[in-house]
């Protein structure tokens, strides 16, 4: 091995992505957005945390190949104590209630390791490497499986006091709705996360057995109804599935109003599987949060550069930061 080799063995950073519906492992090196290896894995129909980590293990031996990293960051899809390094919860995979996640990942890979829950992770890698950068004030929303967001100043996350700072997804936008993930009612996540979009779409089709031809083909094509089909069933044209997706931007837009009030962004960035809906969907969600923010707000709506890659790019900016303390 060479000497250049060699000090670049010392650098590299396992990122990894503990999401509700796949898990993802890459390696990188510091300042670099462009990965060395990356492999992902969707979640199997029975999900727990043991088969998740077990899953990210073989995920990461892939892209290490051998090599030893140098510090791991991990993204986790839910609230996290990141101090202590410990899962608070997972809405979506159970068995993950407290879990110690640092301190198991430091053992596996004998690293130094990071934890942060995917949504800062998000705007970690977004406000590093993408739609955020130069922003003193950037906010990140995923709209996925769930609706988290992060909230980055002056180039570090704000948690709040007990590291809630930015659920956007848990704020209640129609008091009595449905319920929640969370066990409340009336959530934005509840109103336009992936799966409420394809309850509702069910709900108008069952209600309207003469509308939403293209989405019923579709949906019988693929066998399933999920937020991807509403989606592609809009973009072709159809009423009933432009309706839904319509109802969730007036709910995001609605969210994001309140969350421009608050903390006054200069970039917000939409990230996660739904925001690839398409610019119509976009458009409808800078509409609505205009009709309700301060008119003189200079907020700007964008897509995430990197959607579905942006919270492994928080990860590395995790380790980045505990290579600099090295």
């Amino acid at each position: 091995m060479t000497r250049d080799e060699l000090r670049k063995t010392k650098r590299l950073i396992l990122a990894l992505d503990f999401g509700g519906t796949k898990l993802a492992a890459a390696l990188a090196m510091p300042g670099e957005r462009k990965f060395l290896a990356k492999v992902a894995s969707p979640s199997p129909p029975e999900k727990s945390a043991e088969v998740d980590r077990k899953i990210i293990l073989e995920l990461a031996a892939r892209v290490l190949a051998g090599r030893r990293p140098a510090a791991v960051g991990a993204s986790f899809g839910g609230p996290v104590q990141t101090e202590e390094g410990r899962v608070v919860l997972s809405h979506h995979v159970p068995g993950w209630d407290g879990f110690p996640l640092q301190q198991w990942l430091e053992e596996c890979f004998e690293a130094p390791a990071a934890l942060e829950n995917d949504a800062n992770c998000g705007a970690l890698g977004e406000w590093r490497f993408g739609a955020g950068q130069s922003c003193r004030s950037f906010f990140y929303i995923t709209v996925s499986t769930g609706i988290g967001g992060g909230w980055v100043f002056e180039g570090e996350v704000y948690r709040g006091a007990d590291g809630l700072a930015g659920e956007i997804g848990h704020m209640t936008i129609q008091p009595g709705g449905p319920v929640c993930t969370c066990g409340r009612r009336g959530c934005l996540e509840a109103l336009a996360s992936g799966p409420a979009i394809a309850r509702r779409a069910r709900e108008l089709l069952a209600g309207r057995p003469e509308q939403g031809k293209i989405l019923r083909r579709l949906t019988q094509e693929l066998g399933t109804l999920a937020a991807r089909e509403v989606a592609e069933a809009a973009r072709r044209g159809d009423p009933l599935a432009r309706e839904a997706l319509r109802e969730a931007a007036n709910a995001l837009g609605y969210a994001i109003a309140q969350a421009i009030s608050l903390m006054n962004p200069e970039w917000i960035a939409l990230g996660g599987g739904v925001a690839k809906a398409g610019d119509f969907f976009l458009g409808w969600i800078r509409e609505a949060a205009r009709a309700h923010a301060l008119p003189w707000a200079r907020v700007k709506i964008v897509p995430a550069w990197f959607m579905d890659d942006a919270p492994l790019l928080g990860a590395v900016v995790l380790a980045e930061k505990i290579l600099a303390k090295t």
